[in-house]
């Protein structure tokens, strides 16, 4: 039996000219990650030992004369690890019969769903492999008076460091975000002013925030990789994370022996790497 068919699939008038397309959920993973889409399996990022500075007096006894520390290498690499796909099958006579582009809307909502998959398997993995740390008080962000004290401690994780220019981000969830609409309503002048007639402000001291639907974050085995984000949120330096997409989300459109119409195939790899030199600089958050 046909696999897309429905009752209303026929009618002579439809009232849109294209299928209705299901909610998409916002991407984030590559506004805060560095991206890159060649065709490489390994991305190699080795670092150097740390570098101590001798202090010495110059009239000391000492002075001009210095000793000889070892310097030691050390790899770090991305690998891509994990294959995304999602196929259906389309029958010529549903294409045939449907006044709107059956075939586009489906590969449209494939290549979403692809991109959807991808955001929740990085936005995982580096709040996983991020060594800051930080618990939340009890209340989380949905508690408008924690909003403050929360954004002021998190900011103390990585000031001072040269790789802030980069920017900062935050990701919640959607259900985090009554707790900062209430704080930017009671904050001061014109933030309170562009928070009570705009909604939420895309950035909060500084970071940029981004939402995501709730769900996102999860305990659990995403393709290669174990993660644990239930419960967590992830905050950090934009730009020192690695996501490989090696050729971005792809498609194919395939005629299958002794069916009629078209196979279509989304399909793309990934890999995500938090870097060991700057792993501090990504701080998994603990909702208390």
């Amino acid at each position: 039996m046909p696999n897309t068919n429905a009752s209303t699939s026929w009618r002579a008038k439809w009232f849109q000219a294209n299928l209705q397309e299901t909610l998409k959920n916002a991407v984030v993973a590559e506004k805060i990650c560095d991206v890159d889409s060649s065709d490489s399996f390994y991305i190699w990022n080795p670092y150097g030992s740390a570098v101590n500075v001798t202090q010495q007096s110059i009239s000391g006894g000492s002075q001009g004369t210095y000793s000889v520390s070892t310097y030691t290498s050390t790899n770090d690499t991305l690998t891509v690890t994990d294959e995304f796909v999602v196929a259906e099958h389309i029958y010529d006579f549903e294409m045939a019969m449907q006044r709107g582009d059956l075939m586009q809307s489906r590969l449209d909502e494939m290549v979403a769903k692809v991109g959807q998959a991808l955001d929740k398997f990085v936005l995982n993995v580096i709040l996983t492999d991020g060594t800051g740390t930080y618990t939340t008080p009890a209340g989380g962000f949905t508690t408008a008076a924690n909003i403050p004290v929360i954004m002021s401690n998190l900011l103390s994780k990585v000031a001072g460091y040269a790789d802030t220019y980069k920017g900062l981000f935050l990701v919640i969830e959607s259900t985090d975000v009554p707790g900062f609409i209430q704080s930017g309503a009671a904050s001061g002048y014109s933030f309170a002013d562009s928070v009570l007639k705009n909604g939420l402000m895309g950035s909060y001291m500084g970071v940029d925030i981004y939402v995501i639907r709730s769900g996102t974050f999860v305990t659990t085995t995403l393709g290669s990789t174990a993660v644990v984000g239930y419960g967590h949120r992830v905050f950090g330096v934009k730009g020192i994370c690695t996501y490989a997409s090696p050729r971005k989300i792809g498609y194919e459109e395939k005629y299958v022996t002794a069916t009629t119409g078209k196979e279509i195939v989304a399909f793309c790899y990934a890999g995500v790497k938090v870097w060991a030199a700057k792993a501090s600089l990504i701080v998994d958050i603990t909702l208390a």
